[in-house]
């Protein structure tokens, strides 16, 4: 994952400067569960949204994908196949690509199904993506909805005394626009009925999609009077993480301008912050000895944006070379690049390096 130089690379070469090191203010770090506590428990059940909130952290991430009855539940793929048991309960409801699509399913279809660790079929078995995290199909998880997990968190709120935030993604929007459902609306519709109003609230929502931030920025959210926080999430074009339909065939949207000069001045017009993925902030041909990093923190911080990078686990393979351990790669982040959160899975080691990093 670190030895090859990403293909967004070859744009930033001009912009690949060594920053000093800048002093954190730990009031203004935050720490984003990634999908909850996942590297303990599946990613997105209730169990680990709730070992996330135990941990401490300041905001939790909730992936939302729309049913076939327009309910919103949250899995980190707008398909089943990789983290439930659909494709044993439901054998024939596959699409042409193979893939069981939670936009065809019913809210009522999706809860009969038992939910487990994310999982590839290799062999024609399951093998878990992370082998020494939570042991496949032990135990009994479900996929649940939007609502279910801001009233778990609220109520967490509300019984603790704490005040922990959301952090949303709204998934593939231009997938369900082009299946007739406006997913980023009902969303927001979900922000305003639980109180997530204004940038003051502790409430962001993110995509990859560009072209659907600017709608929800100058269309969705004057339409329900709402003003919160936007964020754009980050890609390489070759990931095909959002498409664009041109002439009822979706083709891969090209990311290449966000890794130019005034990129970041450009999506500050319509968000309030970006997430990178980690090598575009510190480049992959750092060394231990010698950190390089990309000028897009600064630039992000220049035209008023937060930085959020992802995703910071403690899995073999997961630590950059340039890091001695996870607590050193949290260093390099919070405090040498200067981002202001990282989304992990492991939110525990992220929010005891902040109370250390404090003291």
């Amino acid at each position: 994952m670190f030895t090859k130089l990403p293909r967004f690379k070859k744009l930033c070469l001009g912009i690949i400067v060594a920053l000093p090191i800048i002093s954190s203010a730990y009031a203004d770090k935050i720490v984003v569960a990634h999908r909850g506590a996942s590297g303990y428990l599946p990613e997105h059940s209730m169990a680990a949204k709730s070992m996330a909130y135990a941990m401490g952290v300041d905001y939790i991430e909730q992936d939302v994908v729309m049913t076939k009855d327009n309910a919103l539940v949250i899995l980190h793929d707008h398909y089943l196949d990789g983290v439930t048991n659909v494709a044993d309960v439901y054998p024939d409801r596959k699409r042409e690509d193979g893939r069981y699509y939670a936009i065809d399913f019913t809210l009522d279809e999706i809860q009969k199904l038992n939910m487990t660790e994310a999982f590839k079929i290799k062999d024609g078995k399951a093998t878990a993506v992370y082998p020494k995290r939570f042991p496949l199909w032990k135990s009994q998880f479900k996929v649940h909805t939007l609502e279910n997990e801001i009233e778990l968190i609220q109520g967490l709120n509300a019984s603790t005394g704490n005040n922990v935030g959301i952090y949303v993604e709204v998934k593939a929007p231009w997938l369900h626009r082009h299946e007739g459902k406006d997913i980023s609306a009902a969303v927001l519709k979900v922000f305003k009925k639980y109180g997530y109003t204004k940038k003051s609230d502790l409430a962001y929502f993110q995509s990859f999609d560009a072209n659907e931030l600017k709608r929800v920025k100058t269309q969705l959210l004057p339409e329900l009077g709402l003003d919160v926080k936007l964020v754009q999430l980050m890609a390489e074009t070759s990931w095909n993480e959002t498409m664009e339909y041109q002439d009822g065939k979706a083709q891969p949207y090209n990311y290449d301008w966000m890794f130019k000069p005034d990129a970041m001045k450009k999506i500050a017009e319509y968000a309030d912050g970006v997430g990178p993925w980690k090598p575009m902030v510190v480049a992959p041909e750092s060394t231990k000895d010698k950190l390089v990093f990309t000028s897009l923190v600064k630039d992000a911080h220049d035209a008023g944006m937060e930085v959020h990078p992802y995703t910071f686990r403690l899995d073999e393979g997961r630590i950059p070379a340039y890091a001695e351990n996870f607590e050193d790669l949290l260093d390099i982040f919070y405090n040498k690049a200067n981002v202001d959160g990282v989304f992990t899975d492991f939110p525990d080691r992220a929010v005891n390096f902040l109370k250390l990093d404090k003291q």
